[in-house]
């Protein structure tokens, strides 16, 4: 069963990205909604005890992908709230392996500072083109995905091996995925002109953090 869901996966995930790259939106609203339900029936096929907080990211994270389907700020707006739950699910999900005893000090200071250097440099190119009441609100969204980011980095010092590894790569991915998509959204003279590359880094990133908690329980 695991592999029919693997297969759904790859198939809708596919279907979607030729969408994107073609800006189908009509063929990307169709598909988006099945891609992460298919990555739950492989989370919880694939290990004999599913975690209830990933799964809530997942779920989560899918909630958020269907907000997005309509177009307008409110439900751009109640999207980017879903997806801030589900950060703060996987950091819960990361948090239980990690030994803050064995991660650096200089470390944490040193992923955080990146984080919101980052975090900085993409508002600032971004803030001639957002909607006065929604910078602050995407800047704080952005410091909670690198939030996650920086647990899973904390728990690949903690516990290291592929798994941790494959997780922190998706969690990566994840936050280009969302600085991808505010240029998209929002810059519409800029040089991103379709949803290609943020559902591309998007859909392996979530693959990729799923696979590492697959691959933990095994």
């Amino acid at each position: 069963m695991k592999y029919l869901f693997l297969a759904i996966f790859i198939i809708s995930s596919s279907i979607h990205l030729y969408a994107s790259f073609k800006s189908n939106s009509k063929l990307r609203a169709q598909t988006k909604g099945i891609i992460l339900l298919a990555l739950l029936g492989w989370y919880c096929c694939s290990v004999s005890d599913p975690l209830p907080i990933v799964i809530a990211a997942i779920l989560t994270s899918w909630l958020g992908d269907v907000l997005l389907i309509p177009k307008g700020v409110k439900w751009f707006s109640a999207g980017g709230i879903s997806f801030l739950i589900s950060h703060i699910c996987f950091v819960a999900a990361y948090a239980y392996h990690v030994d803050f005893s064995v991660v650096p000090l200089w470390l944490i200071i040193a992923a955080a500072v990146a984080y919101i250097a980052v975090t900085v440099l993409v508002f600032r190119g971004l803030r001639p083109y957002l909607p006065k009441k929604l910078f602050y609100p995407m800047a704080a969204y952005l410091l909670a995905n690198s939030a996650m980011n920086c647990f899973a980095l904390y728990q690949l010092v903690s516990l290291p091996c592929l798994a941790t590894a494959v997780t922190f790569i998706g969690a990566v991915l994840f936050f280009i995925s969302d600085s991808t998509l505010f240029y998209v959204r929002f810059k519409k003279d800029g040089r991103l002109k379709t949803h290609f590359i943020v559902m591309l880094t998007y859909i392996l990133a979530e693959f990729l953090i799923v696979e590492g908690f697959v691959l933990l329980a095994i």
